[in-house]
C-alpha cells in the first residue's frame, strides 16, 4: 500500500516496485544508501538489500577474497556488513602474507598495501643493514627496520589491473620512525611514481622525510599508529598500463641513515577536488 500525504496524494516514490527501488538507490552511492535507509522501514529493507550494496562492491571482489582464510566468514556476511566490514578491516589476500585488500569508504575502490616483504629494499636481506621483525600494531607479520646504510632504495610495484579504473590513486610509504634516528634531514629523499617502462621523470619529487623542528612535516600521522608520506599520484585510467613502480631513494652515499622502520606502501584513491 502506499502513504498518502499531504491532504491525500499519493506518494509516488512510494508505488515503485521494490526492485525499481533497489535499482535506483544502486545508482547512488554508498552514502546516499544509508540516507535512504533512514526514510523509513520500508525503505531501510530495500536501501540494505543485496541487490544495492552488491552495486557498491567491486565486480571481481569474489575473485579478490576467495582464497584467503577470512572468507568462509566473509561470505556469510550481507553485502552491506561486507563493504562496510571491508571499509574497516582490510584482509590479506595472498598467500605470502605481504598484501592487503580493504576499500575506500565513500566510493567503495580498491585499496591494496604491499607489505615489507612484499617490496624491493637493497640490503633488506642483510642483518647488517635491515632487521626482520613482528610488531603488533602492524597488519603484516613482518615489519623492516633499518639498522645502518649509506644507500638507501624501495621500490614498491603493483599491476595497474588490480586497481580500479578511471580513478586518480596515490601511493604511500606507511612507516615509523625508530626511537634512534639519523641521517634523513641532511638530504632530500627522492620520490617517484610511474609505469615501470615509462620515464622517471614525470612522477618526481624531492622531500627531506625528516625536516628541523619548526619546519612542516611532509608525513601525516594515520589511525592505526603509523606515519603516511605521499609518494605520489598516478591516474589509472582502463586499467591497461601495465605496472606501477614506487620508489624512494637517497643514494648520494654522504649520510648514513638510521632508524626507519617500514610497514608497507599503500596505493588509495585520491580525491582531488
Amino acid at each position: 500500500m502506499t502513504t498518502p500525504v499531504d491532504g491525500g496524494d499519493r506518494d509516488i516514490i512510494s508505488c515503485l516496485p521494490a526492485e525499481c527501488l533497489a535499482q535506483i538507490i544502486s545508482l547512488t552511492s554508498p552514502a546516499d544508501a544509508c540516507r535512504s535507509a533512514a526514510v523509513s522501514h520500508s525503505f531501510q529493507s530495500i536501501a540494505d538489500s543485496d541487490d544495492v550494496w552488491k552495486s557498491f562492491l567491486p565486480s571481481d571482489h569474489e575473485d579478490i577474497l576467495s582464497g584467503t582464510t577470512s572468507w568462509p566468514e566473509l561470505s556469510a556476511l550481507s553485502k552491506k556488513e561486507l563493504y562496510l566490514r571491508l571499509c574497516d578491516n582490510p584482509v590479506i589476500i595472498n598467500s605470502n602474507q605481504n598484501m592487503s585488500f580493504a576499500l575506500e569508504r565513500q566510493s567503495g575502490k580498491k585499496c591494496y598495501m604491499v607489505g615489507a616483504r612484499g617490496l624491493a629494499i637493497i640490503w633488506g636481506d642483510t642483518p647488517t643493514y635491515w632487521t626482520w621483525t613482528n610488531l603488533p600494531e602492524s597488519r603484516f607479520r613482518e615489519v623492516a627496520e633499518l639498522r645502518y646504510v649509506w644507500w638507501f632504495d624501495i621500490k614498491g610495484r603493483i599491476g595497474t589491473r588490480m586497481l580500479s579504473p578511471a580513478t586518480n590513486y596515490a601511493a604511500y610509504l606507511v612507516f615509523k620512525f625508530a626511537r634512534n634516528r639519523k641521517g634523513f634531514s641532511p638530504k632530500a629523499m627522492d620520490l617517484r611514481v610511474h609505469l615501470e617502462d615509462s620515464i622517471a621523470e614525470q612522477g618526481r619529487k624531492l622531500v627531506i622525510l625528516d625536516p628541523a623542528d619548526g619546519v612542516p612535516k611532509p608525513y601525516q600521522e594515520r589511525e592505526d599508529g603509523w606515519l603516511e608520506i605521499e609518494i605520489g599520484e598516478f591516474f589509472n585510467d582502463t586499467g591497461d598500463d601495465g605496472t606501477l613502480l614506487c620508489s624512494l631513494m637517497e643514494t648520494d652515499g654522504r649520510f648514513a641513515k638510521v632508524g626507519l622502520i617500514v610497514d608497507g606502501i599503500e596505493f588509495r584513491p585520491k580525491n582531488n577536488i
